[in-house]
């Protein structure tokens, strides 16, 4: 997957198929359209095309409404990860700034679509809307596309468990602590991307060594607080472990340095200090507890231990 960062210097892509959304999660729905655009591009012969945004449009257009406490499912590092599986040809992540949302429907059409892209075609998800004041739908691309050379498809929507599949809902779920409701909808594992770094004394003095995990984007959303079975992907091997989650609070009062994370390994894995580990979210097995003194806590993992060994995911 090649990877732009502004529309200069692009070179050549054949026969782009192209759609454009900010893709947060890289859910279902959004498999559903980049399947599709794959499919077209195989007929066509061509390359298939994303355009997204950071950072995300609504922390620019509504600071201080809805943007202000909007977490997203994925930092853009692991959403690159994400989109790289998927096997997405060309991503555009494209500065979004006030100034560009004033770009207007049909300015985004014929200078991005057509003029830098010369889209063959366009694939966009039930209801899109797109440029100022989101004034561009699909009857307006379809219009323009006639004009312009292009063609236009709408995929429908995607539902599952007879709810319609969206960022929003994943969100939801996860900071609801549902994590296999949050994996339905975005057909894989929640995911989080980090360095590893040491972990809690604490948990070391008890015999359940951990690696602490860092979140490096401040709008990142983390699950719900508790205790989480999880695999871990380092350098190519599986780890197989159990997670806790602290101080996961609401964006608007929580500090993204104190929220803590900790890993715990089912077997030797050795000093992992700064390697990179993609965490692989599987099921929330209890709330964050207090405990009044280490031996409790320790009977208490000792349990998490047992319970998550018995899983099969």
């Amino acid at each position: 997957m090649k990877i732009y960062y502004n529309l200069d210097n692009i070179g050549i892509i054949k026969n782009p198929v192209v759609t454009t959304g900010s893709f947060d999660g890289v859910h279902i729905g959004h498999k559903t359209i980049l399947n599709r655009l794959r499919e077209i591009a195989s007929t066509l012969n061509g390359e298939s095309v994303l355009i997204t945004f950071h950072p995300h449009p609504r922390k620019v257009l509504f600071p201080e409404t809805a943007g202000k406490t909007l977490l997203l499912i994925n930092s853009q590092r692991e959403k690159i990860e994400l989109l790289r599986k998927t096997g997405l040809d060309n991503l555009f992540i494209l500065n979004f700034t006030k100034e560009f949302s004033e770009i207007s429907s049909i300015d985004f059409i014929r200078n991005i679509l057509v003029g830098k892209l010369n889209a063959k075609k366009v694939v966009i998800g039930f209801n899109h809307h797109f440029g100022h004041n989101r004034e561009g739908n699909f009857d307006y691309l379809y219009e323009l596309g006639q004009y312009y050379n292009f063609g236009v498809e709408e995929i429908p929507e995607q539902d599952i468990h007879n709810e319609t599949v969206s960022s929003t809902l994943i969100r939801k779920a996860l900071l609801e602590g549902r994590i296999q409701r949050a994996n339905a909808y975005l057909d894989h594992h929640y995911i989080v991307i980090s360095e590893l770094y040491e972990g809690s004394a604490t948990c070391r003095e008890l015999n359940f060594p951990t690696m602490r995990v860092k979140i490096d984007e401040e709008n990142k959303l983390v699950p719900l607080d508790g205790v989480y079975a999880v695999n871990v992907l380092i350098e190519g091997e599986y780890y197989k472990g159990i997670l806790n989650i602290k101080n996961s609070l609401p964006l608007e009062i929580r500090k993204i340095e104190e929220i803590l994370i900790d890993v715990h390994f089912f077997e030797e894995v050795g000093d992992l200090t700064g390697k990179s580990a993609i965490i692989f979210f599987a099921k929330r097995i209890r709330d964050e507890l207090q405990f009044p003194n280490p031996e409790q806590m320790r009977r208490q993992l000792e349990a998490d231990l047992s319970e998550v060994e018995e899983l099969i995911y």
